[in-house]
């Protein structure tokens, strides 16, 4: 994948491509990023002005931001192409799969009281992170390029972790490393066991407990007659210990 950004901060994504699974991306030639400097598409690098109308803030100008994104085009073909704007709709795990299997992406950085609005016709989607309002659009960016770089084919050495994502289904179970035990506090037992079936039945267990407790609206509709087993014990106060020794599944 081909990752564009238009930001007047072109540092900040080469530093942040130095680390983690995004550096990982690049070097397994899964990732290229292109980071587009705006004031180079401005006369003297100034990329703003005053609003029209009296609005307190400066905005970004039309003509560099259309100027990069043309020259983008002239060179490697129309990308995909995102505006992060604060209605938006908010990203979900579903949309990191969706823009993961694309080519080429770009998303347009906005700074200030934002973007002129005749640039708008230029995207393909506007996304959020939430509502809530950021001085500018490269955390967006940057939250955008970590989420897809791992769902990238070959990036992740275990890349079955993907399946046990949150949001793919219910959420993420507890997990634990070493040491056993730490300050008193100890790993459950079932985990220690090597009984894989079993522990993948307390995995499952503490994933419904979890979005039952942390996020209700996620629970699916569509239950397997084990989750809805499941789901019963725990809202009927079971443990999952308790719920094993009636002979479950």
């Amino acid at each position: 994948m081909k990752f564009f950004l238009i930001t007047i901060f072109p540092n900040l994504f080469e530093c942040f491509c130095q680390y983690g699974i995004v550096s990982q991306a690049i070097k397994k030639g899964m990732l290229e990023v292109i980071p587009i400097n705006l004031r180079d598409y401005a006369p003297k690098g100034k990329v703003d002005d005053y609003a029209y109308g009296g609005h307190p803030g400066m905005v970004l100008k039309p003509e560099p931001i259309v100027l990069a994104y043309e020259d983008i085009v002239s060179k490697y073909g129309k990308p995909y192409t995102i505006i992060p704007q604060p209605w938006g709709k908010v990203i979900t795990q579903e949309d990191l799969d969706r823009l993961s299997k694309l080519s080429s992406l770009l998303v347009i950085c906005g700074r200030y009281e934002g973007i002129d609005e005749r640039v708008s016709f230029l995207a393909d989607e506007e996304l959020s992170l939430g509502d809530f309002v950021l001085s500018g659009g490269e955390l967006f960016a940057l939250t955008l390029l970590e989420g897809i770089a791992r769902l990238l084919p070959g990036v992740l050495s275990e890349p079955e972790s993907i399946k046990k994502d949150s949001f793919r289904r219910w959420l993420g179970a507890p997990v634990y490393t070493r040491p056993a035990e730490f300050r008193g506090m100890q790993v459950p037992k079932v985990l220690l066991s090597g009984n894989h079936k079993v522990i993948e039945l307390w995995e499952l267990w503490h994933s419904i407990k979890r979005t039952l407790e942390k996020r209700p609206d996620l629970v699916p509709k569509d239950l397997s007659p084990l989750e809805e087993e499941m789901l019963k014990a725990i809202k009927g106060g079971l443990s999952f210990e308790e719920w094993l020794k009636r002979g479950n599944p």
